[in-house]
């Protein structure tokens, strides 16, 4: 039951780093960026650890 929980709460945590992100990109567009900004390639990164977790917690 606990891990459960906690993945619901994991997979919470994922769907907010992809609002992040988007918020992100969102900006960089707007302001003309041509590339990809590192803080949306951390909350990538972060959201990438994330659903390892919770694939753990899934087996």
């Amino acid at each position: 039951m606990a891990a459960e929980h906690i993945r619901a709460q994991l997979q919470h945590i994922a769907e907010q780093l992809d609002d992040m992100a988007i918020s992100v990109l969102r900006d960089a567009v707007e302001q003309g960026a041509t590339s990809r900004p590192e803080e949306e390639k951390k909350l990538a990164r972060a959201r990438r650890s994330i659903e390892k977790a919770i694939s753990i917690l899934e087996d």
